[in-house]
């Protein structure tokens, strides 16, 4: 083979273990120049999202260069994600399925958001999460999880992808080997999971090994450190971990995609080249290049490095040829899959009737509820984690404005409160005189002044109904309180319903 015509080979085969998103509502020229030169995934976030007939316009634009195109998302419901960005999340998330713990209820709602993401032309969906929250302090995870129980999370990750791929979009079981012991955040840097083999294998795997046994074809590899497997690398780059654990001990022969490269968790150390030719050599298939580094210049630069990386003999052209191949099976098997399945756009309400079914309350409730009069509503607004959309609308007033009009309400954030102290009272207390008050909080267990905020309000109205749209802690103050298991827009709705009585 000439040299140019290997070079092109390279860049071929460099391309298609690429899964990058892009910035736009349309396919931009360059994307449509890469699936020709071999580009096979993208992905999808809400920046590519404006309804369900453009997505599927933009589907189709793309499939058009290739039918076999791998066209995923990122969308776990709750609190994470896109296809509802703009709205909230007509599903609850894990958290709340796991607090219900009907597994053919998880199954119906994942059936029902794959029916969605089917009807939108979305191959491959980067979730559920099965990571197990046994850290409560965990800033990543959280309500994102099904809970805190290794065999509930193994029984709602496998019910889950079942009723995902029964509607015809493959799963991806996130993330390897476990995410739910940490206390950084990947985005920013690198955790570590300190557990040893025996903690490892009774805690994290099992739900791995649940959703493999379901039919899962897909894993997504954590950036985080376990040094029981590895004292240096972590999960997405250490052989020990991908082809050691994951291929060899647990069997699994399908797709594994990296988490997105250009987290601080792996770009700190190694840089965005380093880190996707050192996931490469380590096992990955697939290198997802999300959400901040979506351009030409990017993908460029990634295929620059893997070409230089065959070329130094530091990543072998037998293993960048593998990982082309797994991408390949992987997409013939996932349009199989879809094609299996007729297409549905008819939406349904499983996902408020799962809302309604995760609330837990706590208290006086039949003194207090339902209410008689339009309270005031304060929401305690924590800043996020970076898989958590800033746009996403969340909360419990709106709804219940909306089904008890006269409803107030304020948001105060924690900015604010440190600048002017006197925000509580001068916008949380006084418009509530003589009326019901509402505060609405979320995770204020773990946000330290979110949690003295909310004591402060509750002290002076003991008989305040708080909502914790997060994890619950201790038993917190205010005469009654509800808990919806997570923050979308089905949970506001839920909580609204129980506030007036209407369940």
């Amino acid at each position: 083979m000439s040299s140019s015509k290997h070079s092109k080979e390279l860049r071929r085969l460099a391309l298609s273990v690429l899964q990058p998103g892009f910035v736009g509502t349309e396919t931009p020229d360059w994307v449509l120049r890469d699936i020709s030169d071999g580009l096979a995934s993208v992905v999808l976030f809400a920046r590519n999202i404006a309804s369900p007939e453009q997505v599927a316009r933009l589907t189709a634009q793309l499939r058009a260069e290739n039918p076999s195109l791998i066209i995923a998302i990122d969308e776990e419901a709750g609190d994470v994600t896109r296809i509802e960005s703009s709205t909230g999340s007509t599903r609850p998330g894990n958290f709340a399925l796991g607090a219900v713990d009907d597994i053919e209820l998880t199954e119906s709602v994942a059936r029902d958001l794959g029916r969605q993401l089917h009807a939108a032309g979305v191959s491959l969906n980067y979730a559920p999460s099965v990571d197990v929250n046994s850290n409560p302090d965990n800033p990543i995870i959280g309500v994102r999880s099904f809970g805190v129980d290794a065999a509930l999370v193994s029984r709602h990750a496998a019910a889950w992808v079942q009723g995902l791929q029964s509607a015809g979009v493959a799963a991806c079981a996130k993330h390897f080997p476990g995410h739910g012991d940490v206390a950084i955040d990947s985005h920013h840097g690198l955790p570590t999971y300190d557990a040893d083999l025996d903690e490892i294998a009774a805690q994290a795997l099992p739900p791995f090994r649940a959703a493999l046994e379901a039919g899962v074809r897909a894993v997504m590899s954590a950036h985080l450190l376990v040094p029981a497997y590895d004292p240096d690398l972590p999960a997405t780059l250490s052989s020990r971990i991908l082809n050691g654990l994951l291929r060899k001990e647990l069997g699994f022969d399908g797709l594994i995609v990296t988490d997105a490269i250009e987290m601080g968790g792996v770009t700190n150390r190694y840089g965005i080249e380093g880190a996707t030719v050192k996931a490469l050599v380590a096992g990955a298939d697939a290198i997802c290049v999300g959400g901040e580094h979506a351009d030409e210049a990017t993908v460029d630069l990634i295929v620059g490095a893997l070409v230089r990386a065959v070329s130094s003999g530091e990543l072998t052209e037998e293993r960048l040829a593998e990982a082309s191949d797994r991408v390949q099976a992987f997409a013939d098997w996932s349009i199989r899959l879809g094609q299996a399945v007729p297409v549905n756009p008819i939406s349904g309400d499983i996902g408020f009737v799962a809302a309604r079914r995760a609330i837990r309350l706590s208290g006086s409730v039949d003194d207090i509820l339902p209410l008689t009069a339009p309270p005031h509503v304060v929401e305690l607004v924590p800043s996020t984690n970076l898989a958590i959309g800033k746009e996403t609308p969340w909360g419990v007033a709106v709804p219940l404005r909306e089904r008890l009009p006269g409803t107030t309400f304020v948001r105060v954030h924690h900015q604010e409160l440190a600048t002017d102290p006197g925000v509580l009272e001068k916008y949380g207390l006084l418009p509530a005189s003589g009326r019901p008050m509402v505060i609405v909080v979320r995770d204020a267990s773990r946000n330290k002044w979110m949690g003295n905020a909310l004591a402060d309000l509750a002290k002076a109205r003991p008989d305040a109904i708080v909502v914790e749209m997060g994890l619950p802690g201790a038993s917190g103050p205010g005469a009654v309180q509800i808990f919806t298991h997570g923050a979308t827009a089905a949970s506001g709705v839920a909580a609204a319903e129980f506030l007036i009585g209407a369940r």
